[in-house]
């Protein structure tokens, strides 16, 4: 292996695009916890339509973040190598599933159950690990990180 790190396949002018997208389908996923709790708080149906509409929305953002995960994943072998990628991988598809469930099980109801409320909040749970992992990938193992000098700007 040489001294360079692991490099993003999916990247514009240079950047990781992965990084650029998790941020969408984590904040509505969160969101989604939290207007569930809301619900459960004051039983608006606001709340469920809320929830109904980030968890869609999270799982479209997840959509778009996975292309360019599994781009980066495919496209260096090195990073395949690494357990951490493999963790943050399947923990998000885990993810993933969850919430796509989490949204059939609303589908066409005017609240919120509290196996709903139970699987967001696993999700929530899951995504403070794969986001963990993720972190591990950037900042202990370097992928997607620019091997060559600093800018001085």
């Amino acid at each position: 292996m040489n001294g360079e790190h692991p490099q993003s396949t999916a990247k514009i002018m240079g950047h990781p695009i992965h990084p650029m997208l998790v941020p969408l389908p984590i904040t509505f996923f969160i969101a989604a916890f939290a207007t569930d709790l809301m619900f459960l708080a004051d039983g608006s149906a606001g709340w469920a339509t809320a929830s109904r509409w980030l968890l869609g929305a999270g799982l479209v953002g997840a959509a778009l973040a996975a292309v360019a995960g599994l781009a980066d994943f495919a496209g260096d072998r090195r990073i395949r190598q690494l357990s951490d990628a493999w963790a943050h991988m399947v923990g998000n598809v885990v993810v993933v599933l969850i919430e796509a469930a989490n949204l059939l099980l609303r589908l066409g109801g005017e609240g919120v159950s509290t196996t709903g409320v139970v699987l967001s909040g696993i999700s929530v749970a899951l995504l403070a690990f794969t986001g963990w992992k993720g972190g591990e990938l950037v900042f202990r193992h370097g992928v997607g990180v620019h091997g060559g000098e600093r800018s001085t700007l």
